[in-house]
């Protein structure tokens, strides 16, 4: 279980509990902090507050140690390298899930320029996939993708949390929030989040 208590960044200000196998959707207006919630979790940003994982404070170990086990996933995922497969320890070990979303199994030859946003999506969640990550920090991993593909990226995901992964997603579609979420959190103007039921 994911323990979040009083975790503060900025005007943020937030508390919650996120059992193993349940997904949490994130909605609110655009600026409100979601992404600045989501970041702050992985320990990305200064923050203040409390957040444990099964009880060991993020304090507690290393912080790529806490990065691989509770992982952001950013809407726009960074690329370092010229090459799709210079991105993936194992390449091959990537293809059965960069096959299940729509991509050619040959794509990692591919260099990143020619790669269009919503591959670059897809390709960030399964470089995130790969971690095995106990909880997935999903900032709207659908935001440019058609339906199909979103669709592809909603089954996969929905496969990880029956296995016992949890995961905070953030939407702004609201369909999608009742469609993935078990509860779904409405962040204001304040910081603040206000949960209720899909």
């Amino acid at each position: 279980m994911l323990t979040v208590s009083g975790l503060k960044r900025l005007h943020i200000s937030v508390s919650f509990d996120l059992q193993d196998g349940e997904c949490i959707a994130l909605q609110g207006p655009s600026g409100v902090g979601k992404t600045l919630l989501l970041r702050s979790i992985a320990d990305l940003d200064p923050n203040e507050g409390t957040v444990k994982l099964d009880g060991m404070l993020r304090e507690a170990m290393p912080a790529p140690a806490w990065r691989q086990r509770v992982t952001y996933l950013a809407a726009e995922p960074g690329w370092w390298s010229d090459t799709v497969q210079e991105h993936f320890t194992v390449w091959i070990d990537a293809l059965p899930l960069v096959t299940r979303l729509g991509l050619p199994d040959d794509c990692g030859h591919w260099p990143i320029q020619r790669l269009s946003t919503g591959e670059k999506q897809r390709l960030g969640l399964v470089r995130v996939l790969m971690l095995r990550s106990r909880v997935l920090l999903l900032d709207e991993p659908t935001s440019a993708l058609d339906s199909a593909s979103a669709a592809a990226v909603e089954s996969l995901i929905a496969e990880r949390i029956a296995n016992g992964t949890s995961v905070v997603w953030s939407t702004h579609d609201d369909a999608q929030a009742r469609r993935v979420g078990s509860r779904i959190f409405a962040m204001g103007p304040d910081g603040g989040i206000q949960e209720s039921r899909p």
